[in-house]
C-alpha cells in the first residue's frame, strides 16, 4: 500500500515538473509566431512598403492596419507575394484586418500609398504576423501520461495567445475611434468658429450699411429748397 502511494506521488510530482518545463518552453519558443507591430507616417505622394518572410508554404499571414490621423483617415494599400503577384489591394480604406494563406515561400510585400492626398500626412498603426503553428518536438519520447497532460496545456497556451492578440487589437481599435472622434470634435469647433466670424462680419457690414443709408437720407432731406 505504501509502495503504491509513493509511486502515485512520484508520478504526480514528475507530471507537475514536466508541465512546468513545457509551459516555459512553449512560452519562450520563438518559432511559433513572428510578428511586427509598428507605426509609420506616410507623407503626401509617398509609397511606404514593409516586408515579411514566409518559411513554408501554407503558413497563415495576418495583416492589420488602421489610419490614426490625417485627412479623411483613409489610405491605399497593396499586398504582393514573392513572385510580385497581387494578393489583395484596396483604396481609401480606413481599417483592415485579414488573414490569408502564404502559398509561396519567400518575402511578402505590404505597401501603403498616400498618392491621393496633397497636404495631409497619414499616421498608420499596422501589424503583420506569420503563424506556422508548429508542435513542440521533445528530445525524449513522453509517455502516454505526459501526452495526456501536455496536449491540454499546449492548447491552453494557444488560446491564451489568441485572447491576448484580440485584446491588443481591441485596444488599437478604440484608439483609432478616439483619434477619429477627437478629429471630428476639432473639425466641428473650427466650423463653429469660422461661422461665428462670418456671422459677426456680416452683422457689422449690415449695421454699417444701415448707418450709411440713414445718413444719406437725412443729408438729402436737409439740402432740399422749397418755394413759397
Amino acid at each position: 500500500m505504501a509502495a503504491t502511494t509513493s509511486s502515485s506521488m512520484s508520478a504526480s510530482t514528475f507530471t507537475l515538473i514536466f508541465s512546468t518545463i513545457l509551459l516555459v518552453v512553449l512560452t519562450l519558443a520563438p518559432s511559433c509566431v513572428s510578428a511586427a507591430a509598428l507605426t509609420t507616417l506616410v507623407e503626401p505622394h509617398e509609397r511606404s512598403c514593409f516586408y515579411a518572410w514566409v518559411d513554408a508554404a501554407g503558413e497563415k499571414v495576418g495583416f492589420y492596419f488602421a489610419v490614426q490621423s490625417g485627412g479623411h483617415f483613409d489610405i491605399d494599400y497593396t499586398v504582393h507575394d514573392p513572385d510580385n503577384k497581387l494578393i489583395i489591394d484596396g483604396q481609401k480604406e480606413r481599417q483592415l484586418d485579414i488573414i490569408f494563406t502564404g502559398n509561396t515561400i519567400g518575402e511578402y510585400t505590404f505597401c501603403f500609398e498616400n498618392t491621393m492626398s496633397t497636404l495631409a500626412d497619414k499616421l498608420i498603426d499596422f501589424d503583420i504576423t506569420v503563424e506556422s503553428e508548429p508542435r513542440l518536438d521533445l528530445p525524449i519520447q513522453p509517455s502516454k501520461l505526459l501526452k495526456e497532460h501536455s496536449a491540454p496545456l499546449e492548447e491552453m497556451i494557444g488560446n491564451l495567445q489568441d485572447k491576448l492578440t484580440q485584446v491588443g487589437r481591441t485596444q488599437r481599435y478604440f484608439r483609432v475611434r478616439e483619434n477619429r472622434n477627437f478629429d471630428t470634435v476639432q473639425s466641428t469647433q473650427s466650423k463653429i468658429f469660422w461661422y461665428s466670424v462670418v456671422e459677426s462680419v456680416t452683422m457689422l457690414g449690415v449695421s454699417a450699411a444701415q448707418v450709411y443709408i440713414v445718413r444719406a437720407l437725412f443729408e438729402k432731406g436737409s439740402t432740399k429748397r422749397y418755394r413759397v
